[in-house]
């Protein structure tokens, strides 16, 4: 059912500590594996999978109220249920068995909302079909006890003593930097996620995201932990540093999977999960595999071999992507909805071709090598200097591995200010955020020959994302000031402050004319780039940009 791509998974490893093994005798016994059937407790549904899971969904408003694994209670913190967003409210809840399957239907509004359980699994199967704005985002969230599983990605652990920004940016008293945004990944970058700790793993198997939006380089919150226990996410659709419409239908399976402690099975996974059982049991919008087509590509030629390459087929309904090979460029992207798509090809996260598809229920588009123009790719372009490369993300710059995990006032962020000399580091030199409150003004020297200091040249600034119209103006030797560039369409939230980089890619083109070169060719020229706005606050929530590359062309 998906077009995700097969990619390693990241584990993550927990290591019980011993208060929770004090905690786990008072808290099991509450419920026992027996025969596969559910029941009615009054205020829930009782689902007994006929394994070693027993979970209860209340029956006035859809909340997931007990996971119990083995005769262990896992969820809830805080008082708190699972639920879709922060709960729907009062809701329409309904239960039927049909062979081998127990289906949960939940109605609030026009949201219909799914739980399925298999005979004889440890897992709960869910589906989202959101059908409007009605409720505003959408995301599922597990929540679990505290002190069952202690953390091993201390940067998504929310319990510090100061808050720094907003009410979801903490700073410990040793200077580092926690906020639930801060997961790393991509999309595209893991299959599930969750903890594992004393023989027993607790994980959510993400969905294909097809009706989720932002496209495989998406970044968004995928768990955190506190003191008073942990939340697992699988977010549907997110509006922080968004950068496409929201799209509606349904969305899934994704998959609450319990597990011995090990990984949880890859049969669970997006594009090798199957659920030919679900066919039958009339889900509000489920498209099952024989109504769905594929995508394939011979080849794609053109490619710069020292990248990566991904392909996204994307509309206003659905998307999805696949990974590029390596030797050839060959793709398949399975699971897809009916209709005419944009297919876009990746270079790292930077677009370097585009076309369209049409896709048919059943059936196979079958595409000949796709062969990108070489000015498609800004890389190719001869340039006298070039700082960091054209992929569509920071990566090299300084800062720019820490930033996906960390804020940028973070103790283990090196000075966000100082000059950089080309021929000397450049790339790791250049701070891969610029704010106009922050280290705007940044200076760029360089020396020319006599040949290049007699022409005019283009500089191009590429950047990534931006936060307040945050752009950049440039100055050659204060003899030539450019124009302010016209800021181009980004994300309306914050970006450079919660973990991604990731917005509209965009470049700044700039003709400098051969009168601002300096014409002693032992000096060095000087570039200056300033970050102009007139929107953002102060500090690091300034108006501000993320870098791509920077070059000077021949």
């Amino acid at each position: 059912m998906s077009g995700s791509t097969d990619r390693p998974v990241r584990r993550r490893t927990f290591v019980l500590g011993t208060a929770a093994a004090a905690g786990t005798a008072a808290l099991s016994g509450t419920a026992s594996a027996a025969a596969f059937g559910w029941s009615d407790d009054g205020s829930n549904y009782v689902v007994d999978t006929g394994a070693n899971l027993v979970f209860k969904v209340r029956k006035s408003n859809g909340d997931l109220t007990s996971l119990v694994y083995r005769g262990t209670e896992y969820q809830g913190y805080g008082g708190m249920n699972s639920h879709i967003e922060s709960g729907l409210g009062s809701s329409t809840v309904s239960i039927r068995q049909s062979g081998s399957t127990i289906l949960i239907s939940v109605a609030y509004g026009t949201l219909r909302h799914y739980y399925a359980a298999r005979s004889g699994e440890n897992n709960i199967y869910l589906w989202t079909n959101k059908a409007d704005t009605s409720v505003s985002a959408t995301r599922y969230i597990l929540r679990t006890r505290p002190g069952l599983f202690l953390n091993d990605e201390p940067d998504s652990y929310t319990y510090a003593p100061t808050t720094i920004e907003a009410s979801d940016v903490f700073r410990k008293s040793d200077g580092q930097t926690r906020s639930k945004h801060y997961s790393k990944l991509r999309v595209m970058d893991y299959n599930y996620v969750g903890w594992s700790s004393g023989g027993v793993g607790l994980w959510i198997v993400r969905s294909n995201h097809e009706k989720a939006s932002g496209g495989p380089f998406y970044r968004s919150l995928l768990r955190h932990q506190s003191a008073d226990g942990g939340g697992l996410y699988e977010i549907l659709y997110y509006g922080q540093n968004q950068t496409e419409a929201q799209r509606f239908g349904l969305q899934g399976p994704y998959v609450i999977a319990l597990t011995d402690g090990g990984a949880p099975s890859s049969s669970l996974f997006p594009g090798t999960l199957t659920t030919s059982w679900a066919d039958s049991l009339g889900m509000s919008g489920y498209v099952g595999a024989s109504g769905r087509g594929r995508v394939a590509g011979v080849g794609i030629s053109g490619r710069n071999t020292a990248h990566a390459y991904t392909v996204g087929l994307a509309n206003s309904a659905a998307q999805y992507w696949g990974s590029a090979r390596s030797s050839d460029g060959y793709f398949s992207i399975g699971g897809v909805l009916p209709g005419t798509y944009t297919l876009t090809v990746f270079k790292g996260e930077l677009a370097v071709y585009t076309t369209s598809v049409s896709v048919t229920a059943g059936g196979t588009t079958t595409l000949n090598t796709i062969a990108i123009p070489s000015s498609n790719d800004p890389s190719n372009a001869a340039a006298i200097w070039r700082i960091g490369d054209w992929n569509g993300t920071p990566s090299g710059f300084k800062n720019a591995d820490l930033m996906t995990y960390a804020h940028p006032s973070d103790v283990r962020a090196a000075s966000w200010t100082g000059n950089v000399v080309i021929g000397n580091n450049e790339t790791a030199s250049f701070p891969c955020y610029l704010w106009k409150d922050v280290n705007s003004g940044i200076l760029v020297y360089f020396r020319l020959t006599a040949a290049q200091a007699a022409a005019a040249h283009t500089l191009r600034i590429g950047v990534t994302t931006a936060y307040a119209n945050g752009r950049p103006q440039v100055s050659v030797n204060g003899a030539w000031t450019s124009a302010i560039p016209s800021p181009p369409t980004q994300p309306n939230t914050r970006s450079l402050t919660n973990g991604s980089y990731r917005g509209n890619n965009n470049t700044f083109t700039y003709s400098v004319p051969a009168s601002a070169w300096q014409t002693d060719t032992s000096q060095y020229n000087v570039l200056k780039i300033d970050v102009v706005s007139g929107s953002g606050t102060t500090g690091y929530l300034s108006a501000g940009t993320a870098i791509d590359a920077i070059d000077l062309l021949a």
